[in-house]
């Protein structure tokens, strides 16, 4: 029963019945429904790895099914070429290219199962059941489907640390919840587990599991509607995780069409904080209401930009976009503020909330760029929970999960995170962040003492020495604008000149960033196509990529060339090169490309806005309108690469209006061809908009610009100009011109 989803007619109608019309017109009100236009399907294929069912904004609990599969298209536990489900976890990846979490599973059965995953050849060997598919059903805060197995209809919605279950069962005297502890396999596993009844409706424990996260702890709480005749722990013939019980089963006696409701909430710090969690978010039982307050919440986060667009399609492809970049960041604490801290401690109320899953390799480019326009109300806890991070682990994070520091990818990409939230003004506590940012820059680890030691990272000392060099530059410069703002002269220049660290790599014979030796010679043989998946001197990338990762330092990337026109030629010539790639192990992250600009991978985001940067804009122009009309759609493989945690997303949203912040931080966000006509952006200090006129297919070229009704002869809005509201006006027309 896996099916092709892009390639049918089924599901087809499936994207109009539970993605693009989700909502029902009983829902409608004055205000505008913005969730009518998200589709949470779009991203579930290809390797778009997105997380499909029942959340809210940047909730701790993302509610949904889990397939059979542990391969890399189901990180996030869902692909739409498969419709087995072994359960329900409350917690989810979206994105990502490493699987994790799917903590505390509940799957409703009826008769004996066997307690295991299963496999797909025996539907009897674990718990699974097929999806039925044409009735699956998901929008922003909902998800329900039937379990063909057991002829069980499920209906899911969510609080941020709830979620909340309806399952309508057949008549039974064998019917049951079953709790599954166990999940994970090659994603994680866990490492110590506990269960316990605690009266005929309540059920308590944890999970403490290592995978990506390598010291994790969920507790939870779940109370039923109504009592179970039996509450029983699973243990004969099953591996225990250190004395406690990877399953248990709820018993009940059921009838056709009577729900059984089951709420069941999480916390990183205790179960008797999993209990306050639930009676402070959904101390009641009407699920219809928390489907609407769901829908609710995640209007009013949708209509932060509110965006006029002929096109039907359009719309369903940008709110879809903005609904994936509040997925995730995730709050990762309890209602009063406990949370579970980078020193693997319970940490009381520090007065603020404290987030998780922090892509920042992925994240820095643009989501938190985007965030820092719509999201003022959420920046001073990011930021905290930044310099948190800093203080309990001894630096910033880099992959931080679950309170966990995965240190995956490379650089120092938080650097930049809480850099452009310090430039921004969103840090009250500047010291605070600067000691976290100059440390983090410092230390002596994954090759900070090489690149000190030689002045770069030589290639016979390090894999990809080329990416890791780069990346450290990038967050160099970063916290070289912070010590400008701040008067340490000094630190300034020492980081400035570590910045431009990417220098060594160029090689000015083939026009490449190359991998050099300590002998001072280029890494041969060299073949810029070639990509050999974390074997190299690049990371999830070539040569061509790499190349142009120097979003910080504009004019001296230009100097390597010797003239601004062999610069452009050079840039002009990676959108024509072959779609070729070499190596017997390339990396999947190389994809959504045009000649080598790879748009499935964040590396390459920026590139297109260097032509406006360089003086041609008109190029620029046609290269984003064709990433935003052939790179996105609104079917399930919509995206070209991994959603990445909202970064790809992100990209989608702010090219969309217009513009772009190429460098890591500071705020400058440079003008591409916005495909809206308008969008009024709900700002810091009120409402800024960007209006398109004449905008069109054939007029995708800015021809003039005005600032608050003033000409603007810039190639860049400051992000000052934004928050504090306003309006800026694209006049587009055929012309290929140059208006600043």
């Amino acid at each position: 029963m896996k099916k092709n989803a892009c390639k049918t007619l089924l599901y087809a109608s499936l994207l109009l019945l539970a993605g693009c019309g989700g909502t029902d017109k009983g829902q409608m009100s004055e205000t505008p429904d913005y969730t009518r236009y998200v589709d949470p399907y779009i991203g579930s294929g290809g390797h778009g790895h997105v997380f499909v069912g029942a959340n809210v904004p940047f909730g701790f609990v993302q509610l949904g099914p889990t397939s059979i599969p542990q391969q890399w298209d189901w990180t996030s536990g869902y692909h739409i070429s498969d419709s087995t489900v072994i359960g329900f976890p409350h917690t989810h990846l979206s994105g990502t290219g490493i699987g994790d979490l799917n903590d505390v599973t509940l799957m409703p059965v009826v008769g004996e199962v066997k307690y295991a995953r299963g496999t797909e050849d025996d539907q009897k060997s674990g718990l699974w059941s097929y999806s039925d598919r044409s009735k699956e059903k998901v929008r922003p805060g909902y998800y329900s489907t039937r379990l063909m197995r057991y002829g069980v209809d499920v209906e899911l919605t969510a609080t941020k640390r709830v979620g909340f279950h309806k399952y309508t069962f057949p008549t039974a005297d064998d019917a049951a919840v079953v709790f599954d502890l166990q999940n994970g396999g090659c994603w994680d596993a866990p490492t110590e587990t506990y269960m316990a009844g605690v009266d005929s409706v309540t059920v308590e424990g944890y999970r403490f599991s290592t995978g990506w996260a390598n010291e994790q702890k969920v507790f939870f709480v779940a109370k039923f509607s109504r009592p179970f005749k039996s509450f029983d722990l699973i243990e004969d013939g099953m591996k225990d995780a250190k004395g406690g019980a990877l399953y248990a089963r709820a018993s009940f006696d059921t009838e056709a069409g009577e729900p059984l409701y089951v709420k069941v909430a999480l916390s990183p710090t205790s179960i008797e904080n999993a209990g306050m969690n639930l009676q402070a978010e959904l101390p009641g039982w009407d699920f219809d209401a928390t489907v609407e307050a769901a829908r609710e919440e995640w209007n009013k986060e949708l209509g932060k930009i509110d965006i006029q667009v002929s096109d039907e399609k359009t719309k369903r492809v940008f709110y879809t976009a903005l609904y994936h970049t509040m997925v995730a960041p995730s709050e990762f604490c309890d209602v009063n503020g406990d949370y579970y801290g980078a020193d693997h401690k319970m940490h009381k109320d520090e007065g603020f909330v404290n987030y998780t899953t922090l892509s920042c390799w992925d994240t820095y480019r643009a989501a938190h760029p985007l965030m820092t326009i719509i999201h003022p109300e959420r920046m001073a806890d990011i930021a905290n929970t930044f310099i948190n991070i800093y203080k309990q682990q001894g630096k910033l994070p880099v992959w931080h999960l679950m309170g966990c520091e995965t240190n995956t990818m490379v650089g120092n990409p938080g650097i930049s995170i809480l850099a452009d939230a310090v430039l921004k003004g969103y840090v009250k506590d500047t010291l605070a962040a600067y000691e976290a940012l100059k440390t983090s820059a410092m230390l002596d680890e994954r090759g900070m003492d090489i690149r000190k030691k030689y002045g770069f990272i030589p290639y016979d000392k390090m894999l990809e020495s080329v990416a890791i060099d780069m990346e450290y530059a990038i967050a160099d410069w970063a916290v070289a604008q912070v010590a400008k703002r701040m008067g340490y002269e000094d630190d300034y220049e020492y980081f400035l000149d570590r910045s431009h660290s990417y220098r060594n790599f160029f090689d000015p014979a083939t026009g490449f960033m190359r991998g050099k030796g300590t002998n001072g010679e280029f890494h041969e043989p060299f073949n810029p196509f070639a990509s050999t998946h974390r074997e190299d001197d690049y990371c999830e990338g070539n040569a061509w990529q790499y190349t142009f990762l120097v979003p910080h330092d504009f004019d001296g990337l230009v100097g390597c060339y010797g003239s601004k026109e062999a610069f452009i030629e050079k840039l002009d010539s990676l959108f024509v090169a072959e779609s070729t790639l070499v190596g017997e192990d390339v990396s999947p992250d190389i994809s959504g490309l045009i000649g080598q600009y790879a748009h499935g991978n964040e590396p390459s985001h920026h590139v297109t806005y260097f032509y406006t940067m360089a003086g041609q804009p008109w190029k620029g122009a046609d290269k984003i309108r064709r990433i935003l009309t052939t790179l996105y759609n609104d079917c399930p493989d919509g995206l070209s690469g991994n959603e990445d945690v909202g970064a790809m997303s992100a990209w989608y949203v702010l090219s969309a209006m217009g513009l772009y912040q190429v460098e890591p931080a500071g705020g400058r966000y440079f003008f591409g061809s916005p495909i809206v006509d308008k969008a009024e952006l709900k700002v810091r200090d009120g409402v800024f908009t960007i209006t398109a006129r004449n905008n069109s297919a054939e007029n995708k070229y800015i021809q003039s610009v005005r600032l608050n009704g003033q000409p603007y002869a810039k190639g860049w809005i400051d992000f000052e100009d934004m928050a504090k509201g306003g309006s800026l006006e694209f006049e587009m027309g055929a012309g290929q011109i140059c208006w600043y």
